[in-house]
């Protein structure tokens, strides 16, 4: 208590407080350290003034790239939840309900089905915020269905891939996703379909030694880290400092690993002429509840 607190009246002193706001309305750039007003961020997919691509999660990504912002959703198949009753610190059932408190989704995988420039697609996206976007059977079911959703309505699959890689709570059975990943893109390639892999930040581990490098064309966003193992772990094995930039995409785009390193804010139609020159007139054609039948680009 002081002298002005004991002068000034109850009405008063509510007015001088200091007024509680929002502690999430800016965010600060990696690349320049600015502060930026986040509901600015929206006019810009989330790439920042000074370049940096933050992360962002399954709807943003497919009200970015579908036309109008609109999509048909398909459910993720249902999977045991915990096959191998697993345990460490903690009871693995317990981190998947607080990975889906956190996310409002069952799995780290989101499918939608829409055009893109008007070339019919099929997009399945991962979610980091989901345990990392790791690679269990629910992921690994995630795939198997959006390739025969692909391949079902004849659409391209495009593959946006955000993962640390193999779920170790489900041991061999998430490393047997990897195997049915690759069966799945199989089925796409010999139905004719283009497969497109857009690599995120971070694409890492078990994704990336199946699905992620599969692609028939590799776009990767400015700046994200694409490997198996971490630099850290790379340095520490070889007892080697790494070159500049190393595992980025910039890097791997120069090595041959990448076909393009794509801004966000080009992403669409960059996909959208490629699925129209990959997969031509067959790309016009939908079954099931598809919507709108629109030529691809040509």
């Amino acid at each position: 208590m002081n002298w002005l607190t004991n002068m000034l009246r109850p009405g008063v002193k509510a007015a001088a407080k200091k007024r509680d706001a929002p502690d999430d309305l800016w965010i600060t750039c990696p690349n320049t350290g600015e502060l930026i007003y986040k509901p600015d961020l929206d006019a810009t997919h989330w790439v920042t003034p000074g370049g940096f691509h933050l992360r962002i999660g399954p709807e943003k990504r497919l009200r970015q790239l579908f036309d109008d912002a609109n999509w048909e959703a398909i459910p993720l198949p249902e999977v045991p939840r915990d096959p191998l009753r697993f345990r460490d610190d903690k009871k693995y059932v317990d981190r998947l309900k607080a990975a889906k408190a956190k996310t409002g989704r069952d799995d780290c995988m989101t499918i939608g089905v829409g055009d893109i420039e008007g070339a019919p697609a099929t997009i399945i996206v991962q979610d980091f915020e989901y345990m990392g976007g790791s690679l269990g059977t629910g992921a690994g079911e995630g795939f198997v269905a959006a390739a025969r959703e692909a391949v079902s309505r004849g659409t391209g699959l495009v593959c946006v891939t955000a993962s640390g890689g193999a779920r170790m709570q489900e041991g061999i059975l998430s490393l047997m996703q990897m195997a049915r990943a690759t069966v799945a893109v199989q089925e796409v390639r010999e139905a004719g379909l283009p497969y497109i892999v857009v690599l995120t930040d971070p694409t890492t581990g078990g994704v990336t030694a199946s699905y992620a490098m599969l692609g028939d064309v590799h776009i990767a966003e400015p700046g994200a880290l694409i490997g198996f193992a971490g630099p850290r772990v790379i340095e520490q094995t070889i007892r080697q400092k790494l070159p500049e930039g190393f595992q980025r995409s910039e890097y791997l785009l120069d090595k041959g690993m990448v076909d393009m390193v794509v801004d966000r804010r080009e992403l669409k139609p960059t996909l959208g002429r490629l699925l129209g020159l990959m997969a031509g007139p067959r790309s016009s054609r939908r079954g099931g509840s598809g919507g709108a039948r629109r030529k691809a680009l040509g």
